[in-house]
């Protein structure tokens, strides 16, 4: 597969994966991070390296509105509930390992 396919895959990929996260905004970021290791905001901070390594002018809060589909203080206003003290318990023994 040459280079210019796989990079078409790869962002249709990534446009899938953010679609469906915007489908499922009762996933909160803390249970993606304990199943799996990153979240939305994991994916915001890669989306603002792969611009900046790339010579785009960007901001986290820009990343994190392309991520989000909207201001991440709106998202967190809207959506983010507050963690449970079991899902803080679930973090800090995923981060130990």
């Amino acid at each position: 597969m040459d280079t210019d396919r796989q990079t078409e895959l790869d962002a249709a990929v990534l446009r899938r994966l953010i679609a469906h996260f915007d489908e499922r905004k009762d996933v909160q970021n803390i249970e993606l991070m304990i199943l799996a290791g990153f979240c939305r905001n994991c994916l915001s901070k890669w989306y603002l390296e792969a611009a900046r390594e790339r010579g785009v002018d960007m901001d986290l809060d820009d990343a994190r509105e392309r991520i989000y589909g909207m201001p991440y203080s709106e998202w967190k206003s809207r959506y983010q509930a507050q963690a449970t003290p079991e899902q803080l318990a679930k973090f800090n023994e995923s981060q130990q390992d």
